[in-house]
């Protein structure tokens, strides 16, 4: 919406109104949730040689090592359709030992870059390799149904699968068997997590009751430890603090292409929106501005709000906030509980982006 009319107080400009998060529906297609299914903007330039690891850290250029011999050991006859013939064929040729590597860390070591590089590596072409969170691969089994999702990924070489956790027990016999129908279709995978794959369901459910699919998705990984601090607080200012409501609407105003929105009508506007959609939702938006920034109520609406993070993060969108400070969202019951991983990603990853947003604020 374009306006001519300045906000309050301003001298009269030929401002455009920001956008509002809140009034967009997004439908995505299925055959975008597949094409879209490569490394996000923030890591479309990232390479082995651009990861610095940290001196102090061995683990760090280790897997550097690791992941490159694992890129370059990809090349050979699935990429000329072997593997697509042993998924026809009636007995499936199951690969000899882990068919997959496993990066698990802290939050902020860079395992995303190490993931998107590795993608970037492997020398097949990019329809032959897919690269998403574990949500938007849960997400496409949900748009194309589990048969038509083996089929379509069965062709890759390489399924790299970032933020891994499994969050209840539909989506550990779900992945598991997507995985090992990939697996024995000669697909190669990658992953990253803060939690080892024989670890994966703790804390969330009754993991024991799952066991056998837990322990069948370790067997598909070879584990690499990645330690370090998180990179995006290495050297840096602590974040910002909130600025107040003004401050942020004059921002949206004068900013092109953002949005500004009252953050409890965000919250209750992404339970109306499936998480799929949360990235097309912030299709072109230069940057968020939120007014009245709250602890969020429940867990439901905490995890809603982790899946958007993950999406202004990798799309680079500074976010501009009023309220209290993003390390104040979460509750100490929520930072304590099954989910903590995600709620700590989410506080570093919005941190990062009103690093990033400090600018928009006129001095």
């Amino acid at each position: 919406m374009s306006s001519s009319t300045a906000f309050p107080g301003q001298s009269p400009l030929a401002e455009t109104a920001p956008l509002s998060l809140c009034a967009r529906e997004p439908h995505v297609p299925a055959d975008r949730l597949v094409a879209e299914m490569v490394p996000p903007p923030r890591f479309d330039s990232v390479r082995f040689d651009t990861y610095v690891p940290d001196p102090n850290q061995p683990s760090q250029s280790e897997a550097v090592t690791v992941l490159a011999g694992f890129a370059a050991g990809l090349g050979g006859s699935h990429a000329t359709g072997a593997g697509r013939r042993r998924w026809f064929s009636k007995k499936p040729a199951a690969p000899a030992g882990p068919r997959g590597v496993y990066l698990d860390g802290g939050y902020g070591v860079g395992k995303t870059h190490l993931l998107a590089s590795l993608w970037h590596a492997t020398p097949a072409e990019p329809s032959l390799k897919a690269f998403g969170t574990f949500v938007e691969l849960t997400n496409l089994v949900g748009a194309l149904g589990f048969q038509q999702t083996v089929r379509t990924l069965s062709g890759h070489r390489l399924l790299c699968i970032d933020e891994f956790e499994l969050d209840d027990p539909g989506d550990t016999v779900l992945v598991s068997s997507l995985l090992s129908r990939l697996v024995e279709a000669g697909v190669a995978l990658a992953a990253t997590s803060n939690t080892l794959p024989g670890k994966l369901g703790e804390g969330r459910f009754a993991a024991a009751d799952f066991l056998r699919e837990i322990q069948g998705l370790s067997a598909h990984f070879r584990p690499l430890r990645i330690d370090g601090e998180d990179y995006r607080h290495r050297g840096l200012p602590e974040a910002p603090p909130p600025y107040d409501d003004e401050q942020v609407t004059r921002a949206a105003y004068a900013t092109p292409g953002a949005s500004l929105d009252d953050f409890p009508g965000l919250l209750d506007h992404l339970a109306r929106v499936h998480p799929s959609r949360y990235g097309a939702l912030t299709d072109d938006i230069g940057a968020v501005c939120l007014t009245g920034v709250t602890a969020v109520p429940d867990q439901s609406t905490a995890l809603r709000l982790v899946v958007l993070a993950d999406r202004l993060y990798d799309r680079e969108v500074p976010v501009l906030a009023s309220g209290v400070p993003f390390d104040q969202l979460f509750s100490d019951e929520m930072l304590n509980g099954g989910y903590r991983k995600k709620y700590f990603r989410a506080i570093s990853r919005l941190t990062a982006l009103a690093r990033d947003a400090k600018g928009l604020v006129a001095q």
